[in-house]
């Protein structure tokens, strides 16, 4: 964490909520503060996607709906904004015509904010943007564990030839040994398939799936603990396309399917992640041109928060380890006999 004490929010005492650049939960940008713990960036990308487009529009809509976030969250007891610096680093901007060269850019870009110290908050965006970023916190951890929350596997080989698609990123990742494949799941999994090999193939490639049917069953306690056994003191990556929501909570996506995860589902069982090793995490598939009354967008900003929320508190507790580590040493240095 930051020597400074960190620079939150806007005063909404002071400032609307309305007024105002549009930055997550009205942080100061990153440039205004110079490094952050938690960087919060835009990836407004969708040209991997094979039905509805528009996610490229997600990460600002989802800055709008953040508008009214507020600096204390009583679900996990904590002030994230107090306790590490969260700031939004803007979008990275990528090539719309070109998804390889788009590829390589975002893992760049992302590259550079990790190398910072930060961990990213990354707003989608097609699900194509989680391979680069997996790349590049790989680079920085080794292989990852990852939590998947989708509808979707994403785990299919190819789409009309080509290998980089919102529907091929995991595959990629795990051909790439970026991931820890001892400690994979979806978790929200649901609808029709293409057939019985693409669940075959996945569990080859080494994923668990936890299915919306398997939340409703077993409850978000249940699954939470199901969940954390399973990537146990890991680095941890977490991916969410919005769409593991029921469409009645995430109209605003390109590819719904019906049976999902209500809101309250999603945002239970993240609050129970939160003592898994949290490195870094994405938000993608928002799509505000079929979102009715920002339904999807404020689904996706309390997500984000929640996830900011964790990796915020564990900045926080590291900070305070090294605290506590250095006053041992230098008490420690001066004992009798040394």
């Amino acid at each position: 964490m930051n020597a400074a004490e960190p620079r939150g929010p806007v005063d909404s005492s002071r400032v609307p909520r309305y007024a105002g650049p549009a930055t997550f939960a009205r942080l100061p940008r990153l440039d205004e503060v110079g490094t952050a713990d938690v960087a919060v960036v835009g990836v407004p990308f969708d040209t991997g996607v094979s039905y509805r487009p528009g996610a490229r529009f997600g990460g600002n809509a989802i800055r709008e709906a953040s508008r009214l976030l507020r600096p204390y969250n009583p679900a996990q007891d904590a002030s994230p904004f107090a306790l590490a610096q969260v700031a939004d680093a803007g979008d990275i901007a990528a090539n719309p015509f070109n998804i390889n060269e788009a590829v390589e850019t975002i893992q760049a870009a992302a590259a550079d904010l990790l190398d910072t110290g930060a961990r990213l908050m990354t707003l989608g965006g097609d699900h194509t943007i989680a391979l680069p970023l997996l790349r590049s916190v790989a680079r920085r951890h080794g292989p990852v564990a990852l939590l998947h929350f989708d509808a979707h596997l994403d785990t299919w080989d190819t789409y009309f030839g080509a290998e980089y698609t919102h529907g091929t990123p995991f595959r990629r990742a795990v051909e790439e040994g970026i991931l820890d494949t001892e400690a994979l799941s979806h978790v929200g999994t649901r609808g029709p398939l293409y057939g019985r090999k693409d669940l075959d193939d996945d569990e080859k490639l080494g994923f668990g799936i936890v299915t919306s049917a398997d939340v409703m069953r077993r409850g978000v306690d249940e699954v939470a603990q199901q969940l954390r056994e399973r990537i146990g003191d890991r680095p941890l990556y977490i991916s969410v396309d919005i769409d593991v929501l029921d469409p009645a909570h995430a109209p605003g996506t390109g590819t719904p399917e019906a049976g999902g995860l209500t809101s309250r589902e999603l945002l239970e069982i993240l609050r129970g992640l939160a003592s898994c090793h949290l490195v870094s995490a994405d938000l993608v598939e928002v799509a505000p041109a079929y979102d009715h009354a920002e339904i999807t967008s404020v689904a996706a900003s309390h997500t984000a928060y929640e996830l900011t929320t964790i990796m915020s508190r564990q900045v926080a507790a590291a900070s305070q380890s090294d605290r506590h580590s250095a006053a041992s040493r230098a008490s420690g240095a001066g004992a009798p006999g040394e």
